[in-house]
């Protein structure tokens, strides 16, 4: 009876444990996003950027535009002799997972310092798993 209950008591733990795995992504998410703002204040933008995956898209006023493009716009617009010219932040990140291998976030951006004022918008970020990992498809920010 003893060795039934334990086997019941492991069966239930194993079937608690199939479910994590959604919200281990989701919290890998966020923190890879939070890693995301790291990147950028320490003035390394391809590390910025590792999370898009080489095909993702980027959402402008003009339409789409890809990686190379929005990494291009990131420097030109943001960063000057290798250094980003506001410290970037992210604030109530929300990751909702679409499915095993696909999840959206949701947040608000914010960029301040370096003696400007201070911007900030809305993001929605599409995530897909990939043999790598977890990568970003597209991103829209506002």
């Amino acid at each position: 009876m003893k060795r039934i209950a334990i086997i019941l008591a492991l069966a239930a733990a194993v079937g608690c444990a199939s479910s994590a795995p959604s919200g281990d992504a989701a919290g890998e998410i966020a923190r890879r996003t939070r890693d995301s703002a790291g990147a950028w204040n320490r003035g390394d933008l391809a590390a910025f950027v590792a999370d898009y995956d080489e095909s993702a898209t980027f959402m402008t006023g003009k339409g789409l535009i890809g990686k190379a493009e929005m990494t291009r716009h990131y420097a030109e617009k943001y960063f000057h002799d290798g250094r980003p010219d506001q410290t970037l932040r992210f604030e109530n990140v929300e990751v909702r997972m679409l499915g095993p291998d696909a999840a959206l976030s949701t947040g608000r951006w914010a960029v301040s310092g370096g003696g400007k004022p201070e911007q900030s918008g809305s993001f929605s970020l599409v995530w897909t798993r990939r043999p790598n990992g977890w990568r970003i498809i597209h991103d829209h920010s506002s």
